[in-house]
């Protein structure tokens, strides 16, 4: 048998409050939002209507999502300015992503309700993820499983370097 260690995961599933009880009903963006500390809630730019945050379970080392501040579960709810921005933070996260990361491709994406895949589904969040030919390898269609060559620290800390230069 072969042994997949992440470390970095520990902390998820023995801390009861990153569980859905241990969380209340807090919303795990707006907790970010209101967040003292950027780097610890994973912010890396926050813009007038949305912030952009580090996914802290990624599909893809790189993955971030574009979150509006006003809490609403799909975008019929949600002022024209913010999708506006939403929108130009993802040409944002797109410019950052080719570059840090070179990837072959990108994923954006907004699943709506539970049903449509939304792990938040109360509160809307754009994914913009890199994805690279190949990637999808025998451990996500075998075994469930990812492999990440990044810590979440680590993409943090260098997109929030790229967001801060012009």
């Amino acid at each position: 048998m072969d042994y997949l260690w992440t470390p970095w995961r520990y902390r998820y599933v023995t801390d009861p409050r990153q569980s859905a009880q241990g969380r209340g009903n807090a919303c795990i963006f707006c907790s970010a939002a209101a967040s003292a500390s950027d780097r610890d809630a994973l912010i890396v730019y926050r813009a007038k209507w949305n912030f952009i945050i580090v996914n802290r379970f990624p599909y893809t080392s790189g993955h971030v999502m574009v979150v509006p501040y006003q809490h609403a579960p799909s975008l019929l709810e949600l002022p024209d300015d913010t999708l506006a921005e939403m929108i130009l933070l993802a040409r944002q996260c797109e410019r950052h992503l080719l570059i840090l990361y070179r990837p072959d491709g990108l994923n954006m994406g907004i699943n709506i309700g539970k049903s449509a895949g939304a792990g938040v589904a109360d509160h809307l969040h754009l994914h913009v993820l890199p994805r690279w030919t190949g990637d999808v390898s025998f451990m996500t269609a075998v075994a469930e499983t990812r492999v990440l060559p990044e810590e979440v620290d680590a993409t943090w800390e260098r997109l929030h370097a790229a967001f801060q230069s012009p």
